[in-house]
């Protein structure tokens, strides 16, 4: 399927890649009768509901919130003029290369026309100069050299300066080799070894790294690598990305909801699953709401849920020590915290939609909702406001309140024409559901397949044969879930694509001997 917003052909022969392609011989549709429960509905869930559903497969979503989405999702909100806001989890940037997750929402608008680019994509700082990382060429070496040429916090200094063998890593991602070397270090460690200037690692290091809802000396360096290749190296539509032109709920859960049930699948939020218990063949899902049967299970549960799960359910845990003993060891990242403001003003005209902010102790992005989305335009536009919501990744502050008092402190001292704005309403977040990949424990999560059979995983903490990052991971894994369904069935395997697998140096030796 084409999608009608990727950027131009990449150039040095960078393209998408074929990773599963399905088997011409094999039918499409599973045979009568077949079953799946997918506990959770974000991003993992409804992709694996939807493939499953278009098989013929007999779908029950099951979702314990009131709303579809997970860490997407988005629920109404009355502000205190009595007007309606529907609000989410934090903005999300649908970069082009998200081809599974796209391919998904083009069931519900082949054109992808309710996403709309986003434009640039500046790192604001109060120390240094704002750096722009859009409109750089797709393949390397010719984004790094335009990079070079064109960036005010790297130059030819921290290039000659920066270590050779931390430099051919970047570029040379190899899952493998990537792994044995840079899984035991964490990413503060390596960016320490890469040796570049301050500015240089806090302008187009730190605040990427921090993007992944992790502190440097949290995340493992090997998984830094992996997504700098995933989201920069390797990727063949270049850095631009996009987001939905109106709130997620009308955009997406909506109109997906409504196309699973044009599939007969039955949607039902406000049901959790409580325990999973082995029955003959299959699986008894027990949920606060009575109990299903089925023989295929998809768990898309975020970490800590699935962990739970498993420790709620001893005898599934006794039938599969191996997958039990890797939801015992699943980690969740530090909270996140999401706060929007709706405000008396408007904020600079220069001010860009989504910035991504470096240096600061809270503020990791401020997003500027009302020339993002109609909803949010249409209230400042009626009001004379704005509406501007402020991200912390991996927050330090202990609650919702902290957190917000600490990241608007920040954001008056990067905008300071804010200083003067009353806020009119704030819708304030704070929760731990994202996961972590600290150093070490490459290998250990669950894969998609489990020694549970019939039981697959969905989710973006799963361990995938192919690389892929954030809501693209949570989709691929879904889609791949769905297949391991199908392959049981009988039924062909929905196509995945996904970037290009190895770094341009990959399988360059190291310079001196050290990663």
């Amino acid at each position: 399927m084409t999608d009608p917003l990727t950027s131009r052909a990449a150039p040095l022969r960078m393209r998408r890649r074929r990773l599963v392609a399905p088997d011409p011989a094999l039918p499409r549709e599973v045979p009568c009768g077949t079953e799946a429960v997918v506990v959770g509905a974000g991003v993992a869930g409804v992709s694996a509901a939807v493939v499953l559903a278009e098989r013929g497969v007999r779908v029950i979503l099951l979702e314990a919130a009131a709303h579809l989405g997970g860490r997407l999702g988005a629920w109404p909100e009355v502000l205190p003029d009595g007007s309606e806001q529907v609000v989410e989890h934090g903005f999300h940037a649908f970069f082009r290369h998200y081809y599974t997750w796209r391919a998904v929402l083009a069931r519900i608008d082949p054109g992808l026309r309710f996403l709309a680019p986003v434009g640039g994509y500046p790192v604001i700082s109060r120390r240094w100069p704002d750096e722009d990382l859009s409109g750089l060429p797709a393949a390397p070496p010719l984004n790094l050299l335009t990079l070079l040429l064109r960036s005010k916090s790297l130059s030819w200094r921290d290039m000659a300066g920066a270590d050779p063998d931390a430099g051919r890593a970047l570029l040379a991602y190899d899952r493998a080799t990537t792994t044995a070397e840079l899984d035991g270090l964490d990413a503060a460690a390596f960016l320490d070894r890469l040796g570049v200037s301050e500015r240089t690692r806090g302008m187009l290091f730190e605040a990427f790294a921090r993007s992944f809802f992790c502190d440097q000396d949290g995340l493992s360096a090997g998984e830094l690598v992996a997504m700098f290749h995933y989201y920069f190296l390797g990727n063949p539509e270049g850095i631009g990305f996009d987001a939905p032109a109106t709130d997620h709920r009308t955009a997406i859960w909506d109109p997906l909801a409504r196309y699973l049930r044009g599939y007969g699948a039955e949607v039902q939020t406000g049901r959790g699953a409580t325990r999973l218990v082995p029955a003959g063949q299959g699986w008894r899902v027990e949920t606060d709401a009575g109990e299903l049967a089925t023989r295929h299970v998809v768990l898309a549960l975020d970490p800590a849920g699935l962990r739970d799960l498993l420790a709620a359910s001893p005898e599934a845990a006794a039938s599969a020590p191996r997958f039990a003993a890797q939801c015992a060891g699943l980690r969740t990242a530090p909270p996140f915290a999401v706060t929007r403001l709706w405000l008396d003003r408007d904020v600079a005209p220069e001010r860009g939609v989504f910035s991504a902010v470096s240096g600061e102790r809270t503020l990791d992005s401020i997003t500027v909702y009302s020339r993002l989305e109609a909803p949010s335009a249409e209230w400042a536009a009626r009001t004379g406001g704005s509406v501007v919501e402020l991200h912390s990744y991996a927050c330090p502050e202990p609650d919702a309140k902290a957190a917000t008092e600490a990241m608007h402190a920040e954001l008056r001292g990067l905008w300071h024409e804010v200083r003067a704005a009353e806020v009119l309403h704030a819708h304030q977040q704070h929760e731990a559901t994202a996961p972590a990949f600290p150093p070490g424990t490459a290998g250990t999560r669950p894969g998609v397949r489990t020694d549970a059979r019939g039981v697959r995983v969905a989710g973006d903490f799963v361990e995938l044969p192919y690389l892929a990052g954030l809501m693209e991971r949570a989709a691929m894994s879904g889609v791949l879930a769905a297949n391991d369904v199908l392959a049981e069935a009988g039924a062909a395997a929905e196509p995945v694509d996904g970037v290009p697998q190895r770094g341009l140096l990959a399988g360059v030796p190291r310079i001196r001997g050290r990663a």
